[in-house]
């Protein structure tokens, strides 16, 4: 899946970004049809950036709390353990009678010896042990959910809020905020560490690991494949949603964070060593996780499998519960946490990042001073502090596993078809890679065009449909989420998909049918790199200022597009009945529909006011006095000029066919 989707993704979302300079939202510019992908993306990654923080105020409840003698996660004996809870030193034999079975099926944290004579009382005094122990929960897992969560019995039951994960949740978006405060130049210094940091405590906690006894058994379960699974078309569509969050694509993040690069930048060469350094960092951290858990598996004489946890219990129970059970238990697990917390951090401060930048490319008067901008920034915290609070409550985690789940699927696969389209078919490949060759002077290869054109939009459109047709409705610890929650659920994927057809939706009544729609799907005129050194080629200086206008016609059955420069906007408003050449043939202006800026006319009869400049951009100003004062006056202009041929080297040459 990094092959078919992941790098091209990647590749794609580091050089769309990189290429403009602008945010998720803005740089839509490239087809203002598609902006309400921007959007999706901005509300994906807000919506991550929410209940990622929760976590990472978890983590830093963990972390604080390893900062002791014993770790509080090792014993039943604390106020917050239920009759549930099974200790680590749990023996396999018990003195059964009578009392002894009543009082263990009322209390399992008790050590028994086991002297028994075979027989009826025994046997079934012996299931009795064998379905308490099954029910039993470990002091790790009970420290998690009475503890840490307070957790109520379902979502139903919200509960109050839980005030010292809140004051987690308080210090993890004022660290955030702290970073981003002044925007990528504070978060430039800070992502040194939290990039460095976690490979120094990966290698660390794996060198340990790997001397505890148990731990090859851990790594043979670990790299063993089971080939059976490859039959499986669900594992197949969740190694493709999983490559989106481990690669953070479609969310936003790579183009917000891109377009901060130098223009010449190689982001050809960062995608290829970044895409793959990451899936490797995640092979590596799968041995460091499963070293450990293969000890675990061997002090608890049970197999890999049924030790092994995925999700939250993963972090927060089997490994705090490996950990307690090494020499010097607490360091090892402030190792732990300090890395988890880096890691969190590390990837939250671009997800947040990614949201600041776009609205703030997308509406300039919020930075129109540092002031403002530190303003809205901090705003920015305040307001993910708030949403955050309700996923700190008793009944919270139900939220936050609703929300991961509706995140994390069909919005970031949807969004990721859907850019391939726009960006690779509507603007065009050839088109977007000569931007990348403008960039970087990267020869044009297949694999990019196979993968982006046809492979990518492929493979996503057949995951989404795997996982329509094998969807499995949201638990949490096994328990079905009632009607309304999942409802719910539903509504959060729809709030990003929703702004993709409702987009497309504001410009079908707003610019006037699918007519008009498809002359949008072209580039704004200020469209292209953001500094004027760097504009060649088409995005030539030269040629912007005559660049004002498009214009599309219909000859026969076929409608075609071309850019206009001023003097053949004029030409075209003065003679508006009068036949035209153009590189396919003659055609009469009138009904023909003329775009300058983000205004668009069609052109009456024997009018000269269809023209509407002022949508145009300040950079433009030129034009568009030259344009205006060209309309103003072209009653004067020779009504025989407009039917001569159009002068060699125009951009009537530059159009497109329906």
């Amino acid at each position: 899946m990094l092959i078919l989707v992941g790098l091209p993704l990647f590749f794609m979302e580091l050089a769309f970004g990189q290429f403009a300079s602008l945010g998720p939202i803005t740089v839509w510019r490239i087809n203002p049809l598609f902006k309400g992908l921007g959007y999706a993306m901005v509300i994906v990654s807000w919506l991550i950036s929410l209940y990622y923080n929760v976590i990472i105020a978890q983590v830093i409840f963990y972390l604080f709390s390893s900062f002791t003698d014993s770790l509080p996660w090792t014993t039943c004996h604390n106020h917050w353990n239920t009759n549930s809870c099974v200790p680590y030193d749990f023996n396999d034999t018990v003195t059964l009678s009578t009392t002894a079975m009543s009082y263990l099926a009322g209390a399992a944290n008790l050590t028994f010896n086991l002297t028994a004579t075979p027989g009826p009382e025994t046997n079934e005094g012996l299931t009795t042990i064998q379905s308490v122990l099954d029910k039993g929960r470990t002091p790790a897992e009970e420290y998690y959910s009475e503890y840490v969560l307070k957790k109520s019995e379902s979502i139903e039951e919200f509960g109050s809020l839980n005030w010292k994960l809140a004051g987690c949740l308080l210090l993890a978006w004022f660290i955030v905020g702290l970073a981003l405060l002044k925007g990528v130049q504070s978060l430039g210094k800070v992502v040194y560490f939290t990039a460095i940091f976690p490979y120094v405590m990966l290698t660390v906690l794996l060198i340990r690991g790997l001397t505890l006894d148990g731990a090859g058994n851990g790594i043979v379960y670990y790299v063993k494949p089971d080939f059976k699974k490859l039959a499986d078309p669900r594992v197949w569509s969740d190694a493709a949603t999983q490559i989106f969050y481990s690669l953070s694509a479609c969310s936003g993040g790579l183009i917000a964070m891109s377009s901060f690069n130098k223009f010449t930048n190689n982001c050809h060469r960062d995608a290829i060593i970044v895409a793959v350094l990451n899936c490797s960092t995640s092979i590596f951290a799968g041995f460091v996780i499963f070293s450990i858990l293969g000890f675990m598996a061997f002090e608890k004489d049970v197999d890999v499998g049924d030790v092994a946890k995925g999700g939250p219990g993963l972090a927060f129970e089997v490994y705090p519960e490996a950990l307690s059970r090494m020499v010097v238990a607490p360091m090892w697990a402030v190792f732990f946490f300090i890395m988890m917390a880096t890691l969190g951090f590390g990837s939250q401060f671009s997800i947040v990042e990614c949201v600041m930048s776009a609205i703030l490319d997308e509406f300039p008067i919020l930075s129109r001073t540092k002031t403002s901008a530190m303003a809205f920034r901090i705003g920015v915290v305040v307001v993910g502090f708030l949403l955050g609070l309700p996923m700190v409550c008793n009944g919270g985690i139900y939220l936050l596993e609703l929300v991961d789940y509706s995140v994390g699927g069909f919005p970031l696969l949807i969004v990721g078809m859907v850019e391939c389209i726009a960006i690779n078919w509507i603007y065009g490949f050839s088109k977007f890679w000569e931007d990348i060759q403008m960039m970087i002077g990267e020869k044009k290869r297949i694999y990019w065009k196979i993968c982006w054109t046809f492979v990518s939009p492929l493979v996503i459109l057949v995951t989404i449909i795997v996982n329509a047709i094998f969807y499995k409705e949201p638990t949490y610890d096994g328990l079905p989420f009632p009607e309304w929650a999942k409802a719910l659920g539903w509504l959060i994927v729809m709030f990003p998909v929703s702004s993709i057809v409702l987009w497309f939706a504001y410009y079908y009544c707003k610019k006037g049918g699918f007519r008009l729609l498809r002359m949008r799907a072209m580039p704004l005129p200020h469209w292209g790199p953001a500094m004027a050194d760097d504009r060649k080629d088409r995005y030539s200086p030269d040629r912007e200022p005559s660049m004002i206008g498009t214009l599309e016609y219909q000859l026969g059955d076929k409608i075609y597009r071309s850019h206009l420069d001023v003097h053949e906007v004029a030409k075209l408003l003065s003679a508006s009945q009068t036949a035209l050449n153009t590189p396919n043939g003659r055609m009469t202006p009138a009904g023909s529909v003329l775009t300058i800026g983000s205004r668009t006319s069609v052109i009456q009869a024997g009018s000269s006011r269809a023209l509407n400049t002022t949508g145009l951009n300040s950079g433009r100003n030129s034009a568009r006095n030259s344009a205006r004062n060209s309309a103003q006056n072209s009653a004067r202009n020779s009504v025989q000029n407009s039917a001569n041929p159009t002068p060699a080297g125009s951009v009537w040459g530059s159009n497109t066919s329906f």
